[in-house]
């Protein structure tokens, strides 16, 4: 009996039975999901004139906030919200684990590339901006909606920012985020999957209606400032010059020109 022949065989098979269980486990593997059937019912529309264009047209919508994801730098090159005053809760909620975005095509990704980097898995969208029901909250912790920041960035002005965009919402009752990391090449990557780490981060709050719509944009490098939150005013080309982005494309075209190309603070109470 010829048992080298065999177990040459043998092994073949099983290495071509390896290589077939990590091909279908990469292409068709569908991790744990927080979006189930059993929601809580409610979802937080986005009117389309606020969005921005999409520079891969991998979008991916939630039932309270949207993205577009950027494969190359592994996170989003933008994530959307409506933030409402009735959004603004102090519900006591339970942080689940971060997890892989089931809705994102090329998958998001793992929250391990984080581990041992130094950064803070950021929220784009806050959690704390979704503490009104536990479906909402749990969302925020796709990884699809975090990028890698600095720590005292992160805890201190960026927080600060996040503090000041709930309370306009409180006082104008609705207003509308953008916000994303600065994707450009050459840039510092973590993890297996070379996630990228922006040297800017930028948001863009917006209140009113279509007809009389109010703007300001955010630019702050990826490291804690004492500075005033006013000194990182920028004009939205500012935000579209740095990003490749075009924000509010389904305004009037002379409309948009005119929003974006001002930096005011008149209408926003600091």
């Amino acid at each position: 009996m010829n048992y080298t022949g065999k177990n040459k065989t043998l092994y073949t098979i099983l290495i071509a039975v390896c290589i077939v269980g990590f091909w279908l486990f990469d292409n068709f593997y569908t991790p744990d999901t927080y979006s189930t059937s059993d929601d809580d019912g409610q979802e937080t529309e986005i009117p389309a004139y606020l969005l921005p264009n999409s520079s891969t047209g991998d979008i991916t919508v939630h039932d309270h906030f949207m993205l577009s994801y950027n494969e190359p730098f592994e996170q989003a090159e933008w994530v959307a919200y409506m933030l409402k005053k009735s959004h603004l809760t102090y519900d006591d909620r339970k942080r689940p684990y971060f997890i892989e975005d089931p809705k994102v095509r090329t998958k998001s990704a793992d929250w391990r590339n984080y581990k041992g980097s130094g950064y803070d898995r950021g929220h784009l969208c806050p959690a704390g901006d979704r503490r009104f029901s536990k479906y909402a909250y749990d969302e925020t912790f796709y990884t699809s909606n975090i990028s890698p920041q600095d720590r005292d960035f992160n805890a201190g002005i960026w927080n600060r920012l996040e503090m000041q965009v709930r309370r306009w919402a409180k006082r104008y009752g609705e207003v509308f985020v953008v916000t994303g990391g600065v994707l450009e090449e050459g840039l510092e990557e973590i993890g297996e999957e070379d996630v990228d780490v922006p040297k800017y981060y930028y948001k863009i709050i917006a209140k009113g209606d279509k007809e009389d719509l109010e703007v300001l944009a955010f630019l702050m490098p990826n490291r804690e400032s004492s500075e005033a939150l006013q000194m990182f005013l920028v004009p939205v080309d500012k935000v579209e010059k740095v990003t490749g982005l075009d924000f509010f494309e389904n305004l009037p075209d002379k409309v948009e020109a005119k929003l974006e190309s001002r930096s005011s603070v008149a209408g926003w109470k600091f």
